[in-house]
């Protein structure tokens, strides 16, 4: 049995958001100091590293998924498609960043935007397949997308 690499690259970003039909206090606009966790491993699934002995260098991750969350997250509020008071009165706020999400934007559903969609996007072109990605939404509470 041979030995399989993978790399993991921690991000972190802010934003707000609510989530709609909360039972308690996560039903307000609230925010939090977010951290991604992005694991990658060869796409071919073996041991293939570069010249410099790498699956990837760090700095493209850090690059290309943190500038998707700096452009669309990053100091915005993300909210779920379905709640239009919510999308309302933040299109009342000047400046203002929003991102709509299909679902409410738990970590949950967070981890698999950015696993089904995001990282698709951003990463296709690597030869690396994205094996899990990780939103902590506090320093004790996350939730882990993986296929």
């Amino acid at each position: 049995m041979s030995t399989q690499l993978a790399i993991m690259r921690q991000l972190s970003f802010c934003a707000g958001h609510r989530l709609l039909g909360h039972e308690g206090k996560c039903a307000f606009f609230h925010g939090h100091n977010y951290k991604v966790d992005v694991e990658v491993a060869p796409r071919d699934g073996g041991d293939v590293l570069d010249g410099v002995g790498r699956i990837v260098d760090f700095a493209v991750i850090k690059q290309r998924l943190l500038g998707w969350l700096d452009e669309h997250w990053d100091h915005g509020f993300i909210v779920a498609a379905a709640d239009t008071n919510g999308i309302a009165a933040l299109a009342l706020v000047e400046p203002g960043k929003t991102f709509v999400l299909p679902n409410n934007p738990t970590a949950e559903n967070m981890a698999r935007y950015l696993f089904d969609v995001v990282a698709p996007e951003v990463l296709g072109d690597l030869p690396v397949v994205v094996r899990r990605i990780v939103v902590w939404e506090t320093d004790t509470s996350c939730a882990t997308a993986t296929r």
